[in-house]
This record gives C-alpha cells, structure tokens and sequence, in this order.
C-alpha cells in the first residue's frame, strides 16, 4: 500500500500564488489535471498542457490582451476574479481575422482550488460585447 502526503498550503501562500497567477496566467499555478469552462460556450479546455496553450492563444495570438483586475478574493479552495479582458484584436478569433481593434470586455473567474492549484475555473466573459466589439 502506497501512502500520498499532501502538503496544506497556507492561505496566505495560496493568496500570494493567486496574485502571480492572476498578473501572469503562468500556468505552474495550475492542477495537472485542471478544468477551464468557459460559461457562454461550454467548451472545456482540460490539463495543465492544454489551458497554457489556450491561454497563449487568447492572451497573445488571437489579441496582444491581459485581464484588467477591478476585484479578487481568494480563500484555501476558492478564488474569485472580477476584471474585464482588454487588448488588441491581432489574429483570428471566432472565425473573424485580425481587425487590429482595441476590446474591452467584463470577465468575471470562479475557481476551485486543492493545495493551492487551480483544480477548475468557470470563465463568465460577455461574448456578445467581444462581438459587437469586433464587427461594428
């Protein structure tokens, strides 16, 4: 029989790794075998692997963005983000090619924590404000 020790991780050191994940996106703050949801969709990007490369394509392929941070709380397995998504359309999204149009759009995070990883997130941003953002 093989014994796992896991280590608790402070709130303190969860809330400080939460604030370099939220400025960077730096994905080693993330569970192996995390989930992103994204609420307008439903699609699911699942694994570490996986959410760096879609965070990369959103943050700097299909915009040069980064998440404008108006709020966050985090607890040991709970975390908030308030903020809006903000940057320039620089590369294809949603089938529409780059516009070079500056976006600012609400976002709002919830996630799921374990041990101080991000075990899940539920992305709300507004689709529709992104859109009429990019086409009008």
């Amino acid at each position: 029989m093989e014994t796992t020790i896991s280590k608790k991780v402070s709130l303190q050191e969860t809330q400080k790794n939460f604030k370099a994940y939220f400025e960077s996106h730096d994905v080693q703050y993330v569970a192996e075998d995390a989930v992103f949801i994204n609420m307008g969709t439903g699609e699911e990007t699942r694994g570490r692997e996986a959410i760096g490369a879609m965070l990369h394509y959103i943050y700097h392929v299909a915009f040069d963005a980064h998440a404008e941070t108006i709020s966050y709380l985090v607890t040991e397995d709970r975390a908030m983000l308030e903020g809006y998504f903000t940057g320039t359309h620089i590369g294809e999204f949603a089938g529409i090619p780059a516009t070079n149009r500056e976006v600012r759009v609400p976002l709002c995070v919830t996630y799921e924590l374990e041990n101080g990883f991000i075990k899940s997130a539920r992305i709300y941003m507004l689709g529709d404000v992104m859109m009429r953002q990019l086409t009008q």
